[in-house]
């Protein structure tokens, strides 16, 4: 079922951006690689459309495929032969190329060329003879009419295809989960979007079934089990001329009616690991830049899943990642991979620890560690005692709040004074959804909202207002546009931020008896200038960067 899409010149623009920096990023990894590997590097944009396809003699389709090569130059006896290789082309075809055609008197000059540019002169040697399907739409809410459509879609979508085709929309449409679940009578699929579930369609058993196979055969886990299951997949998602790799978690689970299952999206595209792209306020911002300049002591993120802990955490070992720094991490399991670090996989289901690990990897003398989670009194301790010996410490911690995340320590290790003084930073995030601006309208609240505002802020300090009138201020609602649906693009990071001073070790060494979260809370507001989650989240909505209703939905 072909089709044809028309699509707003704005968004088209904001694509080709993001497609465009995608590309760019890929291109000096490759130029990088190529210096490390001492091949000639040659950037296949500046003819992979306009190159006259080298029809014979030089490499069939199957090899190119085979060894990821493609011929740019048929050669003669004055001129060489030229092939464009990519990082996954065996060093042993190279080097047989080059001899093959030194036998015959003859030379080959092979370059190294991104694996982006050799998918679109791939693509030219080789187009794609597949039927292109529908396009999935996230239906609003009562919309059974789109459900219908896109469950007839995805019923016909060929069985070899259906697992790629879900995957592929998903990521089009910016999901980070899609759920197959078992209904009674259906199967449902869902997708969470901008942090939102939004049913997408209902498939057939039967169709069920092959998604299943699809699922277990290439994340290496059981179909038919009867326990819950953990698997990965990897799948390189092409548009246009960039290239990106997604990273998918499956978890299985077996229910009432058969085996649902959750698949989570990790775009692996480290240009946008960037503290710079996360919208940190500046105040934020300048106390993360300034305890991560610090060659030790601990910074912990908290925070529920999905709230963006492992981006931020990722986006700050990015920003550290240096030649002169040797940064190690320890995850379960490794979500996204960053060249430069050292990257451990740590499988907690099979007895492996977070501790156990954390002390095998201090012995390689590491500037950086980073800790997927904080999950028990031995990891625990043994990162406090890393983080004072010179080690600079990241990991998360699951709590509400970061007060919160101080009481539950406490409550965990006990009184330690080596922890106050080793923990240095606290952040708690929550991940709000961003109002379209261009769609975005302005309203009046009512006085019982204008009083929640007021009585929720009371206290803050004007400078953290942002030019804000409590006395007189307006609120913003989405509205319906055709490149938001439903009124929201994106989403923002909302930071609650606890830099630790005197004032809040005093209750991490025991000279505070009553370390409970209100007061750790109050002290923080008072003598560190602490901004609620609540409290950011409503500057946030005042701002017209989000909504108030949103703001508590998430927090």
């Amino acid at each position: 079922m072909a089709y044809v899409v028309e699509e707003d010149s704005h968004a088209l623009a904001e694509e080709r951006k993001i497609q465009q920096a995608r590309r760019d990023h890929e291109e000096k990894s490759t130029e990088q690689r190529a210096a490390i590997l001492g091949m000639p590097y040659l950037d296949s944009r500046e003819f992979e459309d306009k190159l006259d396809l080298i029809k014979e003699g030089m490499m069939t389709i199957e090899d190119m495929h085979r060894y990821r090569m493609v011929p740019l130059q048929l050669g003669s006896e004055y001129e060489p032969y030229r092939f464009g290789a990519t990082s996954n082309t065996p060093q042993s075809v190279i080097e047989k190329t080059r001899q093959r055609y030194a036998d015959e008197g003859r030379e080959a000059q092979i370059f190294l060329i991104s694996n982006g540019g050799y998918m679109v002169l791939m693509n030219r040697y080789d187009p794609p003879k597949k039927v292109i399907y529908q396009d999935i739409s996230i239906a609003k809410e009562g919309d059974s009419t789109t459900i219908a459509e896109v469950s007839q879609t995805l019923n016909n979508v060929g069985s070899d295809q259906v697992l790629d085709y879900l995957i592929d929309q998903a990521d089009r449409l910016g999901a980070s989960d899609i759920h197959v679940e078992n209904q009674r009578n259906y199967i449902r699929i869902r997708m969470r979007v901008d942090g939102a579930l939004h049913p997408v369609a209902e498939i057939s058993r039967e169709k069920y079934r092959i998604l299943m196979g699809a699922i277990g055969s290439r994340a290496n886990i059981s179909s038919a089990a009867k326990t819950s299951q953990s698997g990965h997949i990897q799948k390189d998602i092409h548009r246009g001329n960039a290239t990106h790799l997604l990273n998918i978690r499956i978890e299985t689970v077996p229910t009432m009616y058969g085996q649902d299952a959750v698949m989570r999206l990790f775009n692996f595209d480290e240009s946008m690991l960037n503290l710079d792209l996360l919208g940190i306020p500046p105040r934020e911002r300048a106390e993360i830049d300034e305890i991560t300049r610090h060659p030790r002591g601990m910074m912990l993120m908290v925070g529920p899943t999905g709230s963006g802990k492992s981006t931020t955490l990722y986006s700050i070992l990015n920003a550290l990642n240096t030649t002169d720094r040797k940064i190690l991490t320890l995850e379960d399991p490794i979500e996204y991979g960053i060249s430069g670090i050292a990257q451990i996989p740590i499988d907690t289901t099979h007895g492996q620890t977070f501790a156990d690990g954390l002390r095998s990897v201090l012995r390689l003398d590491p500037d950086v560690v980073m800790l997927g989670e904080i999950r028990d009194v031995d990891t625990a301790k043994t990162a406090i005692q890393a983080s004072i010996t010179g080690h600079l410490v990241l990991s998360s911690f699951h709590a509400n709040s970061t007060s919160a995340a101080f009481s539950r320590m406490i409550g965990m290790i006990g009184i330690n004074p080596i922890f106050s003084s080793a923990i240095r930073l606290l952040i708690a995030q929550r991940l709000v959804r961003r109002l379209y601006d261009p769609s975005k309208e302005e309203y009046e609240p009512d006085e019982a909202t204008k009083r929640w505002v007021r009585k929720t802020l009371e206290g803050v300090h004007p400078d953290r207002m942002q030019g804000i009138d409590l006395n007189n201020f307006k609120l913003w609602r989405p509205k319906v546009h055709p490149d938001a649906p439903f009124g929201f693009k994106g989403r923002i990071v909302v930071m609650e931020q606890m830099v630790v001073n005197q004032k809040i070790q005093a209750f991490l060494r025991g000279d505070i008896a009553d370390a409970n979260p209100e007061n750790i809370e109050k002290e923080a507001k008072e003598s560190a200038g602490l901004i609620t989650l609540i409290q950011a989240g409503t500057l946030a909505a005042l701002r017209g960067e989000t909504t108030l209703e949103e703001v508590n939905r998430a927090i």
